[in-house]
């Protein structure tokens, strides 16, 4: 419920890192968990599916609660979509590889290159629950590493994951994880919305800060830059900053 008060004073696009419904995506913990809290924001609701959504057969309490356009128009059912905001082209993916599949044969990442080649555009945003690059316990995750050469070679500019519950921010990379303030995606892990937190472990290269506080990732897009800042659930702010796109 702090989180959601937080979110109540910014206005604009609200957006899910997945994981939203414990413990398993059900109707009732959606009816009984999310829409008390996060549930008020639904009409301007960007959602992700995380692994937590699949404790249910095919995430059917997500898919059932945000709805079969699943607010940006998601493809013959799949938890995958795209959609303009402002000059900004935001992809929105299931990164649950096991069950939907990431890899170069999948649908999924051949819908996604067809998506970037179909909207060139200055400044490209992606979220999904997994987190290539993750300092905390699940550590980084490398079968979504064909999301981020796709993404990559499209020119996008930030990937916003959840999964681990808490805040890391990483320098530009490359999807091997090199250092690459030119042309690398910057990524930023945002778990921190209400379950309980965890402790991290080995921090991982380039990463450039790391906190274990509840709180929300705010974003403002601008015509081709892009600025962030993490609130506190007391209203301050951890984390700020911004950056031109490529």
């Amino acid at each position: 419920m702090a989180t959601a008060r937080l979110v109540e004073g910014i206005p604009g696009i609200v957006f899910t890192a997945g994981d939203e419904a414990y413990p398993e995506g059900s109707a009732e913990n959606f009816r009984d968990c999310y829409d008390p809290s996060w549930g008020r924001f639904l009409d301007r609701t960007l959602p992700a599916v995380g692994n937590h959504e699949y404790g249910t057969a095919g995430a059917a309490g997500y898919f059932g609660y945000f709805g079969s356009d699943g607010s940006g128009g998601w493809p013959s059912g799949h938890a995958w979509y795209s959609l303009q905001v402002g000059t900004w082209h935001v992809v929105v993916l299931d990164s649950d590889c096991d069950i939907v599949g990431c890899g170069r044969r999948s649908p999924q990442l051949a819908w996604l290159k067809a998506d970037l080649a179909g909207h060139p555009a200055r400044c490209t945003l992606a979220i999904w629950h997994h987190p290539r690059f993750s300092s905390g316990g699940h550590g980084n995750d490398p079968a979504v590493a064909p999301f981020w050469r796709a993404l990559m070679r499209a020119g996008a500019e930030l990937v916003i994951n959840g999964h681990d519950h808490d805040y890391e921010r990483f320098a530009p990379q490359t999807p091997g994880g090199r250092l690459d303030h030119e042309d690398g995606i910057r990524e930023i892990v945002a778990g921190t919305g209400g379950a309980h937190l965890r402790r991290f472990h080995r921090t991982k290269p380039n990463s450039r800060l790391r906190l274990r506080t509840y709180g929300v990732l705010r974003l403002t897009l601008h015509p081709a830059s892009y600025s962030w800042r993490f609130v506190r659930t007391d209203g301050s702010s951890a984390d700020a900053g911004t950056t031109a796109c490529h």
